[in-house]
């Protein structure tokens, strides 16, 4: 049975209605997707947020009122809450009071499938929860399942910060290791020369359903926010033979929690590692444009603005009116139509070869291994057999420090 939701949330002086009422909006999807049903909202324009209730005395008073009108399971914060206005409202409201950082750490609990998508996410909870101990009285007494409570929670969690903080090194140690086993995984990876690219974009712009139309895959996709946790890899060949992996990450949000950015950081490391980077834009959301901007943002913190980036305008067979592309290069396409994968696995390439300067290689009718190298490795534009000199002719693309690079050293030498 879904719990009863009701909202509140403080529209900020400098905030624009249009950015303000975006949040809402997120914030109903996220409830839902932690399995709530948004039966009200209330909302508040403050020049600042109250210290001690978040919102104005009148407006406690109205959401006491509607949480026995509306029958009200949980109270969601727009905002993240401090020790002392979850007390002082839990005090007041009789019932569980979560903020927007909670619920999302909420559904990745949910979400994680991995080992280590759990221990992050436990992380994350943990740290969370450290310097809001004292706000937490009634909401711990009331643990028993439901939304905000899982995790953690469900074990009891006790109020000790020395057990708490015994428990976050203990996880980091873990977590240590695992994150030593990736980046071995990302070293072999580089010392062979595999090219990466991760998809990234906003939660629930088709990043899934791309990802298992390009590589015919079957990873999960949902239409729901953060259908992806755990990072997933697949192979993918481009049209002209040119061997890639492509990875599924997490989807991006506006008012990420940052401990749970700081605890994702060895998965979002998959971005700041690869090659090159597909966005993922759902072209037929009204807020793809802040959406977009969340992206980028960070992308920036994670210093993986630089990377070579083609951005996928998604979703254009429900795309009511003509979209103006804010990045270049980019390309509309709907996940569901083949022809449209396959104009993206060229267009991919094509915006590689952009980056990579351009080869000209002659080989031995003997050198049958480095013909297949340059095949899977770089990106071939023609291959032809010379019978009078016994030898290809083979014109490309390759990155300047690949070790094939030495075929060319090899031709001027000859």
């Amino acid at each position: 049975m879904q719990e009863k939701v009701l909202i509140m949330a403080v529209k900020h002086q400098n905030q624009k209605d249009s950015e303000f009422e975006s949040t809402i909006d997120e914030l109903v999807s996220l409830s839902e997707t932690a399995g709530g049903k948004v039966a009200h909202i209330i909302t508040q324009n403050r020049e600042r947020i109250h210290p001690a209730t978040y919102i104005g005395s009148g407006k406690v008073d109205e959401i006491v009122r509607a949480i026995d009108h509306y029958d009200i399971d949980v109270v969601i914060s727009n905002d993240e809450l401090s020790s002392g206005q979850l007390r002082n409202l839990s005090d007041r409201f009789d019932i569980r009071l979560i903020d927007r950082s909670q619920l999302i750490l909420d559904i990745f609990a949910q979400r994680a499938q991995t080992k280590e998508g759990k221990l992050q996410v436990e992380l994350a909870q943990l740290q969370y929860l450290l310097p809001r101990l004292r706000g937490q009285g009634i909401m711990l007494s009331r643990l028993g399942g439901g939304i905000g409570t899982r995790g953690p929670g469900e074990t009891k969690l006790e109020t000790d910060q020395r057990h708490i903080r015994r428990k976050i090194d203990d996880i980091k140690e873990r977590l240590t290791r695992t994150v030593a086993q990736r980046d071995q995984y990302r070293k072999r990876r580089k010392l062979n020369h595999v090219f990466q690219i991760a998809i990234v974009g906003y939660t629930n712009a088709g990043k899934s359903t791309l990802f298992n139309h390009l590589t015919q895959s079957e990873a999960f996709a949902e239409n729901k926010l953060f259908a992806t946790l755990d990072p997933l890899t697949r192979q993918l060949q481009l049209p002209s033979g040119f061997q890639t992996l492509v990875t599924d990450t997490v989807g991006f949000l506006q008012q990420l929690p940052t401990t749970l950015i700081a605890a994702f950081r060895s998965t979002l490391e998959e971005v700041s590692e690869a090659d090159f980077i597909l966005h993922v834009v759902d072209s037929s959301h009204e807020d793809n444009i802040q959406h977009q901007e969340t992206v980028l943002k960070l992308l920036q913190e994670l210093e993986a603005d630089n990377i070579p980036m083609l951005t996928v305008y998604n979703k254009e067979d429900v795309l009511e009116n003509e979209l103006i592309p804010k990045m270049h290069p980019n390309i509309f396409t709907s996940a569901f139509k083949e022809e449209d994968m396959d104009k993206l696995t060229h267009k991919i390439e094509q915006v590689i070869k952009e980056h990579w300067p351009l080869y000209e290689i002659h080989l031995r009718a003997d050198q049958g291994k480095e013909l297949h190298e340059l095949e899977v490795e770089t990106i071939i534009n023609s291959k032809e057999f010379d019978e009078e000199n016994n030898h290809y002719i083979v014109t490309g693309h390759m990155p300047e420090n690949h070790p094939l690079n030495r075929l060319l050293k090899e031709n001027e030498n000859d």
